[in-house]
């Protein structure tokens, strides 16, 4: 049922204002998650309907609907979750997600030209899950990796009743990123000598604020939200 509360309505127009959402830095304080939370949301980077943004080279569906898509790929463990709502912010149950991203290295599975070798025939870092009843899905994957001419990312696409209704991509905080590359195997081996970061990301711009996930450290990975809104 949509709450129409004044309360719930009040507290989205102030997250949607928020300079905490606008430094798109992917960090929240703790009274921002607690109230993002008594709305039903995971996330406080909300009440945007997210743009649509280019799908990419490295898309396919290989059909495995599963929630661990990592195949043993080394990396910092990440559980992604992705919370689908309206543009009211009311969850939106059912829906199918699909991620997919580069490993630690910079390297997509399914394709012959990558930095690391030929991974045609491989399927890892890529999945499918659908929405529960608060709209949420989560994946078990790594932090990924960054690749010439590109920020990191991990790309999604929102489906509605077998149709596509979003592309897009989610982005991730400069400083982390740029710790991982530097000081963490695997992704040392690969160097941190970036030639984009979010700000020069034409399509971090394009996608703004609303697009860096919330993350957090936690015990045995970190975890990452993000709160997508769709156009139905």
């Amino acid at each position: 049922m949509t709450d129409t509360s004044p309360t719930r309505r009040q507290l989205l127009a102030a997250f949607a204002a928020s300079p905490i959402v606008l430094t798109g830095v992917g960090v929240f304080p703790r009274a921002a998650r607690a109230q993002a939370s008594s709305a039903g949301l995971i996330a406080p980077n909300v009440c945007m309907v997210m743009p649509e943004t280019t799908e990419g080279p490295y898309y396919f569906d290989p059909g495995l609907v599963r929630a661990d898509i990592t195949e043993g790929r080394a990396g910092v463990p990440l559980d992604m979750a992705i919370q689908v709502v309206d543009a009211a912010c009311d969850p939106i149950a059912d829906a199918r997600v699909d991620i997919w991203h580069c490993d630690a290295e910079g390297n997509y599975s399914g394709y012959a030209q990558n930095a690391g070798g030929d991974t045609e025939g491989e399927t890892f870092l890529r999945g499918t899950q659908i929405s529960d009843a608060r709209g949420v899905v989560t994946f078990r994957t790594i932090y990924p990796g960054w690749y010439p001419g590109r920020t990191t990312h991990i790309h999604y696409k929102v489906f509605l009743d077998q149709r596509t209704v979003l592309t897009s991509q989610v982005f991730f905080p400069d400083a982390l990123s740029q710790y991982f590359y530097q000081s963490v195997e695997p992704y040392s081996t690969h160097g941190a000598d970036r030639d984009v970061m979010n700000r020069n990301d034409r399509i971090a711009r394009s996608v703004g604020d609303g697009g860096y996930a919330a993350i957090r450290e936690q015990s045995e990975a970190y975890a990452a939200q993000l709160v997508v809104g769709v156009d139905a």
